[in-house]
Parts: C-alpha cells; sequence; structure tokens
C-alpha cells in the first residue's frame, strides 16, 4: 500500500455517503425546496466537491435551500463528524441558522447523538414563538431512499388550506381521520408535524387507485 494512501476516504465510504447526500436531497425536493441543479446524482460532482486530496470532507457536504413557494423560507442540512453529536454543535448550527435567517435545519449523523442533544431539540421544536426548527437523521435513515421503495405508496401533504376543504366536504372534525406518528419513517421523511394531514395514493387492482388520509399526531 502506498503511505499516501493510508489516510485517504476508503472508495466504499464515499459510495456510501454519496448514497446519503443523495437522499438527502431528494428529500427536500419531496419537501417542497428547490435545488438549481441536479448535479447532486452525480458522484464525481460529489467527489470534486467534498474531497481533499482523497479525504472526505463532511462540511463540504453541506447545503442551504430554499421553499419553492416561499424564497424566504429557508433550509440548512448538515453533515457533522462528531461522534457523538453533542450540544456544542447543535448550538453552532443555532448560531449560523440565526445569523442566515434561516428557520429549518437537518442534522445527519453519523453515530449517534447524545441524550442532552436530543433533549435540546425537543426543546427547541417545541417552543411556541421558535424561530427555528431542527429534523434529525442518522446517515443510516438515508442509505436508501424509503419513498422509492415499490411497497411504499405515494404521499401528499396537504396546505392548511386543502386541509380544510377535505374536512369540510367530508364534514369530519380532524380527530376522525386514520392517524400517521410524527416517528413514522414516511413522515419524519417529508417533515410531518403534529396537525398535518397527509394524502396517500395506493395502487388498487379495482379502480386503479385507492385514496385514504391520515392527521399526524
Amino acid at each position: 500500500m502506498d503511505i499516501d494512501d493510508v489516510d485517504r476516504t476508503p472508495d466504499a465510504e464515499i459510495a456510501r455517503m454519496f448514497r446519503v447526500w443523495k437522499t438527502a436531497h431528494q428529500m427536500v425536493i419531496d419537501r417542497g425546496y428547490v435545488i438549481n441543479s441536479d448535479a447532486y446524482n452525480d458522484i464525481e460532482h460529489f467527489k470534486e466537491r467534498c474531497l481533499k486530496n482523497g479525504v472526505l470532507h463532511k462540511e463540504s457536504m453541506m447545503f442551504q435551500v430554499q421553499k419553492n413557494d416561499n424564497p424566504n423560507e429557508q433550509l440548512l442540512v448538515v453533515f457533522p463528524d462528531d461522534k457523538p453529536v453533542g450540544v456544542k454543535t447543535l448550538k453552532a448550527l443555532c448560531q449560523r441558522m440565526l445569523d442566515t435567517k434561516v428557520s429549518r435545519g437537518i442534522v445527519v449523523f453519523s453515530g449517534t447523538m447524545t441524550a442532552a442533544a436530543n433533549k435540546a431539540i425537543q426543546v427547541i421544536n417545541t417552543k411556541e414563538n421558535r424561530s427555528y426548527e431542527i429534523d434529525t437523521f442518522s446517515e443510516a435513515d438515508l442509505m436508501v431512499n424509503i419513498t422509492h421503495h415499490q411497497l411504499v405508496p405515494k404521499h401528499y401533504v396537504l396546505t392548511e388550506e386543502e386541509k380544510k376543504t377535505l374536512l369540510a366536504k367530508y364534514r369530519l372534525k380532524e380527530t376522525q381521520l386514520p392517524r400517521i406518528q410524527t416517528t413514522d419513517p414516511v413522515a419524519k421523511y417529508y417533515g410531518l408535524k403534529r396537525g398535518q394531514v397527509v394524502k396517500i395514493i395506493r395502487s388498487s387492482e379495482t379502480s386503479g387507485r385507492y385514496v385514504t388520509y391520515r392527521l399526524c399526531f
């Protein structure tokens, strides 16, 4: 082995992190954010951006996007190197979000998050007057895009107006709808929050498709 290769990131690890990075981009697109280029699909682009002298730098994987229907609504996706991810890393992220007026953050961690970090995120996301909120995913969560699996039906998150129209049309209270937990993998993927309604479209042999609605709780 060449001595210069000792500290280089193995090809298998580069390929793994490219898959995680690619799924993260697909996820924010599905959440309604704008990606200006499809270069995230290209592993050579990933290497050019994130490798320096053969070493993967996760800080270079970070990216920021804006909502399709509201350019002022920004989202920042970070891939911290820390193992485990602690409160110090979260504080740095929160400060960055405040400084750049970003309202939503996603942390993709490689190992685990400390109990204190998880608690801090719960506090942040439950504050009534919060200026930002944070979602977390392990790298393992994003190795595969679960929404692309043939057994996972198409999900569509309703706007507040669409939700009101649905409830009025069927004369329902939202509590009468079937439920989906915020911890459900698909709910996490779409960033569903309590009170939101998701439309689920399944294939049906008899009618062509079967539509249901679920309330996130």
